[in-house]
């Protein structure tokens, strides 16, 4: 049985994660990349289905942390005869993805055991192994490698290797796995005190670049390290997370692949990591998602490989039983099929405001922009998926139609503030049109709210975006009468609700947790508004979810007071990062983006660009 998900915490070398229970069991780890098959996956299944774990032989206290400001992690094990810390952590990438292991004892005396079973391909694929002179294991199965190293003794027993040891104060055992390809030669051993030493530099001085030191500022690093450990280096695409098919409900079907790049997070992204002073980060983000959406707009796709890659097709894997037994277990996700209309926004908003960021080439990427604002001119006014992807039937989704004002507004802001050349007057009468339609089809006068969709009289929390792009200010009594049916309507606990599954068709069973960052949209709304201290009670009780290391799923289950969802989530970790930021500085995200309703009012405009 795995652990609860609040129960884990994640190691990494920016190119794939691992996750380690409180129990000392590694449970999930994909290799070579995010997005490769799994070689451990009891946390889908159990522990034949492939884990590692090093843990005492007696019960134990168990205390753990992260190294300050680094993703070492340490588990420390207090038994009666002695305490024993576990050090787990990937060096950076220099050549073969490796993890290293470490028992250090501390005090007395600690009897530890070690179970490792490995299964290639999700849990499936026995590999065959063999062992060196050297002592080295080789388990192999296909083009698979994995390389064990120890300085303990140990045997092989039912298809799996175990071993029992003493550690003594002063004294530390040492593993070493690392992948590599059958058909190559065997990667040789590294020098592990070397490695553990330059992890912790990479770390300390990567996380020192951060320009954000008001309150909650050890919560922003934390989250900052969590992303760009969610960052695969070589292209500098950001996963959703590293995980695939955790529950967003204990038991249910609403089980996603996450370990793909979502083109709808690139501005919050980006946000997070301009305003903590990362802009090589922000625009290895950008360049990612030019050249991943580079080619003909009408095969836009929502999300992405790691790389960029188009063809992530969903299967579902028979053998694995699922998180506590939550089926089906995905791989792959279907929504590259879907239209979502919402994604022709986000990057135009991002390439707009990444603009700030290329003050010698501001027209970088405007010939790519136009192509897909013209594309998005002729099937703006179409139904689609929205932002939620839902399953069911396609819908005119109200933020989907204000994502497509934002396409057209940022387009046209790029040529008034930077001097580039377009169709200005084309698009501000589309731009007009649009916000026009939504202001009349997506708002509701008895409700006194816009409402999920045209028609209907269900809100949704996508609705809170709103006034953080700009398309109405937060001073509009319109957005107070949506944010009033939100907080009536989808609040469960003080936390919300992505909208009312039992009474919306999305195509799915209905149940799921309280969805994050829509709560840290809810605190952005009551700043913008001018409710500080409700906005700080908010993020406090948020802040609170977070597990013993710091780390967030994508949902937070009320009823059983536990997160739910794939994990951790770049997407809460983000929506933190720009909440902290919007409530404690005068330059956050929701108050850059939600200026840009000012002087987009219908009213005379100038009829050419500004030079």
């Amino acid at each position: 049985m795995p652990c609860a998900i609040e129960d884990y915490a994640l190691i990494g070398d920016c190119q794939t994660a691992a996750l380690v229970g409180r129990d000392g069991s590694l449970d999930w780890l994909c290799l070579p990349r995010f997005d490769s098959d799994a070689c451990f996956a009891a946390l889908l299944g159990s522990a034949e289905n492939g884990h590692w774990q090093l843990a005492p032989v007696a019960k134990a206290k168990v205390r753990r942390r992260y190294r300050p400001r680094t993703l070492i992690l340490e588990t420390e094990f207090e038994t009666d005869t002695g305490t024993a810390t576990l050090i787990d952590f990937m060096p950076l990438r220099k050549g073969h993805p490796e993890i290293v292991r470490m028992v250090r004892c501390d005090r007395g005396s600690v009897r530890m055991c070690m179970d490792l079973v490995i299964r290639f391909d999700y849990g499936r694929s026995v590999p065959w192994v063999t062992r060196r002179k050297d002592g080295a294991l080789l388990a192999s199965a296909g083009p698979h490698l994995l390389v064990f190293r120890t300085n303990v003794s140990i045997r092989g027993e039912d298809l799996k290797t175990v071993g029992e040891f003493t550690v003594t104060a002063g004294s530390t055992a040492t593993f070493e796995l690392t992948y590599g390809s059958s058909f190559l030669p065997v990667p040789a051993a590294g020098d592990l005190e070397k490695s553990l030493r330059e992890t912790d530099e990479w770390w300390c001085k990567w996380i020192s670049r951060c320009t954000y030191h008001g309150p909650w500022a050890e919560t922003v690093e934390r989250s900052l390290i969590t992303l760009k450990a969610l960052t695969y280096e070589p292209t500098g695409g950001i996963v959703a997370a590293p995980t695939t098919s955790l529950p967003e409900q204990p038991g249910g079907t609403r089980n996603w692949d996450y370990r793909f790049c979502w083109l709808r997070d690139a501005t919050f992204t980006l946000f997070a990591f301009m305003h903590a002073g990362y802009y090589e980060e922000a625009s290895r983000w950008r360049d990612w998602l030019v050249r991943s959406v580079a080619g003909s707009a009408d095969q836009l796709q929502v999300l992405y490989g790691v790389a960029g890659e188009r063809h992530l097709m969903e299967w579902e894997v028979p053998w694995l039983p699922g998180y506590c037994g939550a089926l089906p277990v995905r791989v792959g996700n279907a929504a590259i099929q879907q239209l979502q209309l919402d994604i022709f926004g986000e990057l135009g908003d991002v390439l707009h405001h990444a603009r700030s960021l290329e003050k010698d080439n501001r027209r970088a990427h405007f010939d790519l922009q136009i192509s897909l604002l013209q594309y998005l001119q002729k099937i703006w006014r179409q139904t689609d998926h929205g932002i939620w992807e839902v399953r069911g039937p396609e819908k005119h989704f109200t933020h989907s139609k204000v994502m497509a004002w934002v396409a057209f507004d940022r387009a046209v802001r790029s040529i008034e503030e930077f001097g580039l050349e377009g169709p200005v007057d084309e698009w501000r009468a589309i731009r007009d049109q649009i916000h026009d339609e939504v202001c009349r089809l997506g708002f509701d006068a008895e409700l006194g709210s816009f409402v999920q969709s045209y028609g209907s009289k269900e809100v949704d929390a996508s609705l809170l975006l709103i006034p953080l792009v700009g398309f109405l200010p937060p001073s509009d009594p319109r957005i107070a009468g949506t944010v009033r049916q939100i907080e009536k309507q989808l609040l469960r606990d003080g936390f919300v609700l992505r909208y009312e599954t039992h009474r919306v068709e999305d195509g799915l069973p209905s149940g799921e947790g309280a969805f994050l960052a829509c709560s840290f949209w809810l605190a952005d709304n009551y700043k913008l508004m001018g409710r500080d201290s409700e906005a700080e009670q908010l993020l406090e009780r948020l802040l609170q979810l977070q597990n013993d290391v710091g780390l967030l799923a994508e949902e937070y289950h009320v009823g059983e007071k536990r997160l739910v969802g794939n994990f951790p989530q770049a997407f809460s970790h983000v929506a933190l990062v720009n909440t902290i930021t919007n409530l404690y500085t005068e330059h956050g995200p929701a108050h850059q983006r939600s200026r840009c309703h000012e002087g987009s009012e219908r009213k005379p405009k100038p009829r050419h660009a500004v030079p």
